[in-house]
């Protein structure tokens, strides 16, 4: 069975409405999306640290109970849990406030058992910090030696902005690593100052990497991929009560549809067809809807239950 191996951080997140709280849950970038590849039943690993306390606890906790191997999490006696603030606008898209002390980040981990075709999912700032920049090299040289896929979610807040100079070699290397990479109009905001999607595309992303979604929220998806291939997809409107999981579900979603639709490496290199990325974003893009669709920043257990049995199907 192909194995899907995340790495990212965790936080609590703390969602606030009309200036009042009104939900806390487990988070991180790729920590939701591997949550709800959990719940859709793929063999799943999280590489990570955790707090050593009740909030670390908890999500460990929770890893495991939604199926996600949590062996691979570090806690270490002196940490603290990251807290994520997210501020809900009337619209139900979320500004973010960042709790972390990024000069006490540590990594400890043994490799997972990867082999071809198993994918790794990686993001967000902690993709690029640079005090576990070691670590998180060492995985994805290990991941593309055994013939993983790599997908790399750009995720790369405005809190960060003032680091772009610092981190840019290490950003740059992960789109040489990356398979797909995945990022939304904010990113390239902040990375650029630049919001066309071609033209980030064809300054910034197809030297190092030639499979590149592009999303921005509410507008068309924007897939541009060998071949010359360029395609917008809709988003179909819909009820949001929270949209802080959507790109993180977006990415749990294509990861999914690879498996559901049994893309390896060898389809990769030759290319997806047309139809293949029409069912991938598809899919991305069901994961996210739902997500949406509560507090949560992962599928509905009921969403999961669906697809699990859709995988069984093969």
């Amino acid at each position: 069975m192909r194995k899907v191996i995340g790495i990212g951080e965790t936080v609590l997140d703390i969602i606030f409405k009309d200036g009042k709280p009104i939900g806390a849950v487990p988070g991180g970038s790729t920590f939701n999306g591997v949550i709800s590849l959990g719940r859709c039943g793929v063999n799943t690993t999280f590489i990570s640290e955790a707090g050593n306390d009740r909030v670390g606890q908890h999500i460990i906790d929770f890893l495991k109970a939604n199926g996600v191997d949590n062996s691979c999490v570090s806690v270490f006696p002196d940490s603290k849990s990251p807290i994520s603030l997210a501020f809900l606008d009337s619209n139900n898209e979320a500004e973010y406030i960042f709790y972390k002390d990024h000069a006490h980040d540590q990594l400890e981990y043994t490799y997972p058992d990867i082999k071809e075709n198993d994918i790794v999912i990686f993001g967000s700032f902690f993709a690029v910090n640079p005090v576990i920049r070691p670590q998180v090299v060492g995985l994805l040289d290990h991941a593309r030696s055994h013939g993983a896929i790599i997908y790399y979610d750009v995720n790369f807040r405005p809190s960060h902005k003032d680091d772009v100079m610092r981190i840019t070699p290490n950003y740059l290397e992960n789109l040489e690593f990356a398979d797909f990479v995945r990022g939304s109009r904010d990113d390239f905001m902040t990375l650029y100052k630049m919001e066309d999607p071609d033209k980030v595309y064809a300054s910034e992303i197809s030297f190092y990497c030639k499979k590149f979604i592009f999303t921005n929220g509410p507008h068309p998806v924007v897939v541009h991929a060998d071949g010359g291939l360029r395609k917008e997809y809709p988003v179909e409107s819909s009820q949001t009560v929270s949209t802080v999981g959507a790109g993180d579900n977006f990415n749990a979603g294509f990861v999914y549809g690879l498996l559901k639709l049994g893309i390896t490496r060898d389809d990769i290199e030759r290319g997806l067809t047309e139809e293949q990325w029409d069912q991938l974003t598809a899919c991305a893009q069901s994961f996210s809807a739902d997500c949406c669709k509560s507090l949560n920043n992962y599928v509905s257990p009921e969403f999961g239950n669906r697809m699990k049995e859709l995988l069984a199907k093969g």
